[in-house]
This record gives structure tokens, C-alpha cells and sequence, in this order.
């Protein structure tokens, strides 16, 4: 047992060792020029928002909207308080709560109906080690499996309750809000 242990240490200090200097030879440490970092950035950004509009259902998207919405209205409130004053304090403090908790509210019924969709993928690594007679490593094989299943954190909620939930949320808030308000 203890010389297997042995052997697998050794065997991945001379894995890492190989990948190690045939990584370093390729590394560069001249910085990337600007425009090709800018084209990777439109790249990154053009492969989110086509992935984003070929697979969310319009429900998400209809709630993506409404969140983008209540930002705004948050931001814009709060412009006004900073450029003209904020002589009824009371309800800007009451707009702006509303909006932050309607968008609390909004990403948690966002997360309950869109829990179905979510995959993990773990990958297992299985490492052989064939060892000689003189108790050297002939072979290493790694062997790479990837498992996709499907989690879901909420399993007890339906997006049906997930919205009569909202719904009923959403009522106590702008009750509350408007009587802070008075």
C-alpha cells in the first residue's frame, strides 16, 4: 500500500514536471496587444448574447426585462434625490425600497422556474499505474469522464406556486411600502 502511494506521488510529480516545462516554453510575456484583447472581449459578449436568445423561454426573458426595468427606475430615483433634493424623503425611500425588493423578488421567482433547466457536469479522472519488478512506473493512463445530470435545488415547488408565492409577496411589500409612505 505504502509503496502505491509512493508510486502515484512520483507519477504525478513527473506528470506535472513534463507539463510544466512544456507549458513554460510556450508562455509569453509580452503583452497581448490591445486590439486583439477588444476583439476577444466582442467575441465573449456576441457568443453570451446568441446563447441568450437561442435557449431562455420568453417567461425568462419577459422577467429579464422587468428586472432591467426596476434598475433603472432604482437608478433614476436616485439621479433625481442627487440633482433636485429629496424633500419628501419618505417617499423616496418607499420608491426606492419597492424597487429593490420587487427585484428581490423577481430574481427568486427567476431561480424557482428556471431551476429545471440547470445541468452539472463533473468530471471524474481515474488515473492506472503499471509498475516493473524494480518498482519503477512503465505507464501512466488518465482516463477523463464527464457525468451531466440534472440538479434541481427546488424540487418541491412548482413554477405554478412559484408565482402564486410572488404574487402574495409582492402584495405584503406595496402594502407595507404604501403605508410607510402615508
Amino acid at each position: 500500500m505504502a509503496k502505491n502511494n509512493v508510486a502515484i506521488k512520483k507519477a504525478q510529480a513527473q506528470k506535472a514536471s513534463r507539463a510544466g516545462s512544456s507549458h513554460e516554453s510556450n508562455i509569453s510575456l509580452a503583452p497581448k496587444p490591445i486590439i486583439s484583447t477588444i476583439h476577444e472581449l466582442k467575441q465573449a459578449l456576441n457568443t453570451t448574447i446568441n446563447d441568450y436568445f437561442s435557449t431562455l423561454t420568453p417567461k425568462l426573458k419577459l422577467i429579464d426585462i422587468f428586472l432591467v426595468f426596476l434598475v433603472a427606475l432604482g437608478v433614476l430615483q436616485f439621479i433625481y434625490v442627487l440633482l433636485i433634493g429629496n424633500f419628501p424623503f419618505n417617499a423616496f425611500l418607499g420608491g426606492f425600497a419597492i424597487c429593490v425588493g420587487q427585484f428581490v423578488l423577481l430574481v427568486s421567482l427567476r431561480l424557482q422556474i428556471n431551476d429545471g433547466q440547470t445541468k452539472k457536469e463533473t468530471t471524474e479522472e481515474e488515473i492506472d499505474i503499471v509498475i516493473d519488478n524494480k518498482g519503477e512506473i512503465e505507464e501512466i493512463d488518465v482516463v477523463e469522464a464527464k457525468i451531466v445530470e440534472k440538479e434541481r435545488i427546488f424540487e418541491s415547488i412548482t413554477p405554478e406556486r412559484a408565482f402564486a408565492d410572488f404574487l402574495f409577496a409582492s402584495l405584503i411589500l406595496h402594502f407595507i411600502v404604501i403605508h410607510f409612505i402615508n
